[in-house]
């Protein structure tokens, strides 16, 4: 089935770098958009030589490929007058601009929103920075693992006698820029029915704080009393027993919540459940479940238990999620070519009318002449 991408003909200008703002502007390319990423004349955006492994396609980093795939390139000195001239012609015929510099660096640059608002009116103005504006936090450096160590998050993960045990992935950064990009389409529907412009914002730490929003809660109404992570089989820190990750004889496997009764007769323990309660015994029952899981292997445990009605499931790592051949039927798999390179790439997790939309083509060389809007092909 084709479908005509719901974003086709949006224009967006894209001042931001690394990975929080070209992360929205990319799902809004995977939707149809007209994304032209405006980077500093000579180095570009810092991500294209920023390498997060030592993996390099067309001579530029893996994450810069994955991040700004099907999007365009000008490369401009915002200090140069001719230069300027071209980005307010571009900003003149925009529909969206996102930025991520930290607060003020835009607007003495003078293309903050106030600056952009006065010469266009209707336009939708997306910022994300480290921390938001307008307090003691506002000017540290807005980077993942930093937000993550200062949001409490590192706290939640691991088990009772680790250290902070940070996500493995760039969270803050990823989740700021899905909520930039619902906030941007918020804006445009609100202008489809009013022509009013607007402004969103947000940051790594309001967005990452959102993340914990329901453990979060929790401790807001229970007294502010931080809770005690489980001594074994971490994986939640408010859950009770037997919720956790439990090492068997070839990996790993999950159980979630369950009624101790029926998992404690499947796995054919003996004890006495009327004098252990799943709150405030967690971690003996949590180590009587793992003793009994330790011998088997991991395709048993999950067959068996699974059989029984418990919900398990085995810990994968990505050869099994790749196996398994899921993410194919999805067409979440994707593959795109720059140059000689051919560059696998992980598609947009939405589906429209049956079909997944995804921005078309690799991400852009470093665009060294001016461009306009009606040089799209």
């Amino acid at each position: 089935m084709s479908v005509v991408a719901p974003l086709k003909g949006l224009k967006v200008l894209d001042f931001s770098q690394f990975l929080a703002g070209p992360y929205a502007t990319l799902r809004l390319a995977d939707l149809g958009a007209d994304v032209i990423k405006i980077e500093r004349t000579g180095k570009g955006d810092l991500s294209r030589h920023l390498y997060v492994s030592n993996v390099v396609i067309d001579g530029e980093s893996t994450v810069f490929h994955a991040i700004n795939r099907g999007k365009r390139s000008m490369a401009v000195d915002l200090k140069d007058a001719s230069d300027r001239n071209c980005v307010w012609a571009l900003i003149e015929e925009a529909d969206v601009i996102v930025q991520n510099f930290r607060p003020g660096v835009i607007d003495r640059l003078g293309f903050g929103f106030e600056a952009v608002k006065a010469r266009k009116p209707n336009i939708i103005y997306g910022s994300i920075s480290g921390y938001g504006d307008g307090h003691d936090w506002d000017k540290l450096p807005g980077q993942d693992l930093l937000a993550q160590a200062r949001s409490g998050v590192m706290w939640l993960t691991g088990a009772q006698d680790h250290g902070p045990v940070p996500i493995g992935i760039p969270v803050a950064d990823v989740l700021a820029g899905a909520a930039l990009a619902q906030g941007l389409i918020a804006l445009l529907v609100r202008r489809g029915l009013t022509g009013e412009g607007g402004h969103v914002e947000t940051s790594l730490l309001e967005a990452i704080t959102d993340l914990q929003f329901e453990l979060f809660s929790t401790f807001l109404n229970d007294g502010n009393k931080v809770p005690s992570r489980p001594k074994h089989n971490a994986a939640h820190a408010y859950l009770a027993a037997p919720y956790g990750v439990y090492e068997v004889r070839d990996g790993y496997v999950t159980v979630a919540m369950n009624d101790l009764r029926t998992l404690f007769e499947v796995l054919g323990i003996e004890a006495e459940l009327k004098t252990l309660d799943a709150f405030a015994d967690r971690d003996e029952i949590s180590a009587l479940i793992g003793a009994s899981l330790r011998a088997r292997t991991r395709d048993e445990s999950v067959a068996f238990m699974d059989a029984a009605g418990i919900w398990c499931a085995p810990v994968m790592d990505w050869h099994d999620l790749l196996g398994s051949g899921i993410l194919q039927e999805l067409d979440m798999i994707g593959a795109t070519t720059r140059g000689d390179s051919e560059i696998g790439t992980v598609r947009s997790p939405l589906r429209i009318d049956g079909t997944r939309p995804s921005a078309i083509g690799p991400a852009p060389y470093l665009e060294t002449t001016n461009l306009t809007w009606k040089s799209r092909s």
